[in-house]
C-alpha cells in the first residue's frame, strides 16, 4: 500500500489511507504487533509506536499492507430509538419528506460504524440514505443531551454524554454509549455494523 507516513509527537505516527478503508488497514497494522495501540479515523490511521520502533519501520509496514483488503465485519449494534428530536420536523422539511419518510429511510437503513472521534464512544457511522445528508446546523447547540440520536453530512451518530453539539437530533436511545464500567467501555467500534429500530415506548 503507497501511503504516507507522518510523524505525531515521539512515540507516534499518522498513516494516511487515501482509497483504502482505514478500519481494514487497522486490522492488519494491530496484526504486525509493533503498536500499542492502533485507531482509524476518516482517511487515516493513527498508531502509537512501542518502544524500539521508527517512523521508518511504520513505513516500511504500511507499504507491506495489500491494496486489496477485505472489508472488516464486525458485531451487530441494534440501537433502539425513540424519533421524538427537536430537530425531526426541520430535517423533514429540509429535506422535502415526511416526518415518516425520515424515520423510515434513517431507521431502514444498516449502517457502518467507520470511526470514533468527538468525545470517547461517539462512533461516525455511514450509509447515511443521500436524501438525508444535510450539513450541521448553523449554529451548534450549547448542550445536546446523552444518547441523541442525529445526523450531517453523510454520517449519523449517538452522543454518548451531554455535550455541545451541531448535529440534528432526530430522536433518542437509553443506550449507554460509553461506560468505563464495562469490560469494552465503547459500546460501537469501527467496523460494527448498526442499525437503529423503532422504538415507540
Amino acid at each position: 500500500m503507497r501511503a504516507r507516513v507522518l510523524p505525531y509527537g515521539p512515540t507516534a505516527a499518522l498513516i494516511e489511507t487515501t482509497g483504502h478503508d482505514p478500519v481494514a488497514v487497522a486490522a492488519v497494522l494491530l496484526d504486525t504487533d509493533r503498536f500499542i495501540e492502533v485507531v482509524p479515523a476518516e482517511r487515516s490511521v493513527l498508531v502509537r509506536l512501542r518502544p524500539g520502533t521508527t517512523l521508518e519501520d511504520v513505513e516500511g509496514i504500511a507499504a507491506a499492507v495489500p491494496d486489496e483488503l477485505p472489508t472488516v465485519i464486525g458485531r451487530d449494534v441494534e440501537i433502539p430509538t425513540r424519533y421524538d428530536g427537536a430537530d425531526l420536523d426541520l430535517v423533514a422539511e429540509a429535506t422535502g419528506l415526511t416526518v415518516d419518510e425520515v424515520i423510515a429511510l434513517h431507521s431502514g437503513t444498516v449502517y457502518r460504524a467507520a470511526f470514533g472521534g468527538f468525545a470517547p464512544g461517539y462512533v461516525y457511522c455511514t450509509g447515511l440514505d443521500p436524501r438525508l445528508h444535510l450539513p450541521r446546523r448553523p449554529t451548534p447547540r450549547t448542550t445536546v443531551p446523552a444518547g441523541s440520536v442525529a445526523i450531517a453530512d453523510v454520517y449519523t451518530a449517538v452522543y454518548p454524554q451531554a455535550s455541545p453539539g451541531g448535529w440534528h437530533l432526530l430522536g433518542t436511545t437509553h443506550l449507554e454509549l460509553f461506560a468505563l464500567s464495562r469490560p469494552e467501555p465503547t459500546l460501537i467500534r469501527p467496523g460494527d455494523r448498526v442499525h437503529f429500530t423503532v422504538r415507540t415506548a
